[in-house]
């Protein structure tokens, strides 16, 4: 309690601004449950809502502070090749927007689809190929959550001096406080103004590194200097090939995971597309271009190393000679505020995939009175486990996010983008690239050419060959419904 207490004296504008936006939360969680109605209020906003809320929402629940603690730092060791992350988000948008957003919406809203495991389930008329979709939905977010958690975590630990397990106890409390209170209308309303104070954070935070290495040309004496010329060179700390794996898996979730894909099924209309389409690329191009080379930057700041890159967008803010105290307040706040837009997502899509895809599917259709209220219950549980996880959590920020999106990308390329554009395909195809995928991504770190490739692209292509293979022998399954949607 007396760290506590020192704390909100010391820290007093943090605070301050923190519990105006804590007010901000529970506006949105009362407008949300206010407007929550029936379960597809609450999983996908009716799908019912603008372009422009959708796109920052896309935007900001990719962009928690994995991104602003842990990407932002990567360049540190990695150099150049990390800053290929930045054009990869926005061509990544691209395709979510314009090209699997405007099938999805539909196909989604003909089968009645609410999940992307339901969805893959009624696309394929497969129950099995369900459940194991909800079950890799589960998996695979636990390892996201744990680094949002632990970016969360190391953030608030640093700056305003509260102990780590303290500051993870206080999000879990407020997240599920407002997640399950609001559904999914809260959430992407809170994402709405989440994205566009990620936005000024994103500039400020450049603005002052940039300024604390010695200005834009700083980076001429990185060039030049024998112990960190190799940051310059495409294969300097590792082959090329090897970053662009884990760009690919950080970003192809934007066309895979399910809390990136939720925000389609929402979409109120086809003229919302375009709208979410120019809103959410524009926040990426300007967010991650300037996120991405702050560690380049840092190198300037922090000569003698760091012993981890977790920490250096929180060692920039604990400096004191870098940004104005409120400044500084903002930036911590923003922070915050970029995990709790992934963390509420995230929740809400394990909440009711787990409900609606398997202890539904198991134990039969309840009515949407019960399954709503169970939904909320998983919500709570689900984050206080990855919660314990993050306690003592088993990787690092990145690591964690690039295995929990190759984890999307594997399982979930062959089944949402073939499904969406290619009338063949079955559930044997489904369960197959599944396997293919998962093993792949288990068994490639012990090849000898692991340094060189990362695990991704085998365990992309095991999957897309396995199911292509299998749809060809299986053949399509026969629905009137879905020869209705191919032939649009």
């Amino acid at each position: 309690m007396s760290t506590l207490l020192q704390s909100l004296q010391t820290y007093w504008p943090v605070h301050l601004l923190l519990l105006g936006y804590a007010g901000m939360l529970a506006y949105h969680a009362w407008a949300g449950n206010r407007e929550t109605r029936d379960l597809a209020d609450y999983y996908v906003g009716g799908r019912s809502m603008g372009g422009v809320a959708l796109g920052l929402s896309f935007f900001a629940t990719y962009s928690s502070t994995n991104s602003f603690v842990g990407f932002a730092g990567q360049s540190y060791e990695w150099g150049i090749a990390w800053l290929l992350l930045a054009p990869a988000t926005v061509v990544m948008s691209i395709i979510a927007w314009l090209v699997v957003a405007p099938r999805l919406r539909r196909f989604t809203s003909r089968l009645g689809s609410l999940t992307v495991a339901d969805f893959i389930g009624f696309r394929f008329e497969s129950t099995p190929a369900r459940v194991v979709a909800a079950v890799i939905v589960l998996f695979a977010s636990l390892f996201y959550m744990t680094a949002v958690f632990k970016g969360i975590g190391t953030l608030v630990e640093m700056f305003l001096e509260i102990p780590y397990e303290a500051a993870i106890v206080l999000v879990f409390v407020v997240v599920v406080a407002y997640t399950v209170a609001g559904g999914f209308i809260s959430v992407v309303k809170t994402d709405a103004v989440q994205g566009v104070v990620m936005v000024f954070a994103a500039i400020l935070l450049f603005v002052g590194t940039v300024r604390a290495a010695g200005g834009l040309q700083s980076l001429s004496a990185l060039r030049t200097s024998a112990d960190t010329a190799h940051l310059f060179d495409w294969n300097g700390t590792f082959p090329l090939v090897y970053v662009l794996g884990f760009v690919v898996a950080g970003t192809a979730k934007l066309v895979t995971e399910p809390r990136q894909l939720s925000r389609f099924y929402a979409i109120d209309h086809e003229d919302s597309v375009r709208v979410g389409a120019y809103t959410s690329t524009l926040a990426f191009a300007v967010v991650y271009s300037l996120l991405v080379p702050l560690g380049l930057y840092a190198r300037n700041i922090f000569p003698e190393g760091v012993s981890e890159t977790d920490r250096i967008v929180p060692m920039l803010l604990t400096q004191g000679d870098i940004f104005t105290p409120g400044v500084t307040a903002f930036l911590v706040v923003a922070m915050v505020a970029a995990a709790m837009s992934s963390l509420d997502s995230v929740l809400l899509v394990m909440a009711s995939t787990a409900e609606r895809d398997i202890f539904a599917v198991l134990r039969g259709q309840r009515s949407e009175a019960e399954e709503l209220r169970r939904t909320r219950l998983w919500v709570a549980l689900f984050a206080f486990i990855t919660a314990i996880i993050a306690m003592r959590p088993p990787g690092g920020i990145v690591g964690l996010t690039v295995l929990s999106g190759s984890i999307y990308a594997a399982c979930f390329a062959p089944a949402v983008l073939l499904g969406l554009f290619w009338r063949g395909g079955n559930g044997g195809a489904v369960l197959g690239s599944f396997a293919a995928g998962l093993l792949v991504l288990l068994v490639w770190p012990l090849m000898p050419i692991a340094a060189l490739i990362h695990q991704v692209f085998p365990a992309i292509a095991a999957a897309l060959l396995v199911y292509l293979v299998l749809a060809r022998r299986g053949g399509p399954v026969g629905s009137v419904t879905l020869d209705q949607l191919f032939a649009d």
